[in-house]
């Protein structure tokens, strides 16, 4: 692999970390990270969390990684990995477009 590459996933590994642990952390889930697949879904029949929790999900991304996930935006909570892909997404972009 290329280091380009290895610095991706490295970065992205940082990502699902951060958010898994405070996910667990926030929610008081009875879970550790490893026990978290990144395609589980966030909410209804995959982790169980509702609503509620969908307003805990999201002040936990823009808390933790400070950027705003807009109120039509909601896909972004489908599972861990839709939201490290747009936490990545929106860290790449120039500040004046966040």
């Amino acid at each position: 692999m290329t280091e380009v590459m290895l610095e991706t996933i490295g970065k992205r590994r940082e990502v699902i970390d951060k958010f898994k642990q405070e996910l667990i952390r926030r929610l008081n889930l009875p879970y550790a990270p490893e026990d978290l697949h990144e395609d589980v879904a966030l909410l209804g029949a995959g982790l169980g969390l509702d609503s509620l929790d969908a307003l805990e999900i999201v002040l936990c991304i823009e808390n933790s990684f400070g950027i705003k996930i807009p109120d039509e935006n909601i896909s972004v909570l489908r599972s861990i990995n839709t939201v490290v892909d747009y936490v990545i997404a929106q860290k790449q972009k120039p500040e004046a477009q966040q």
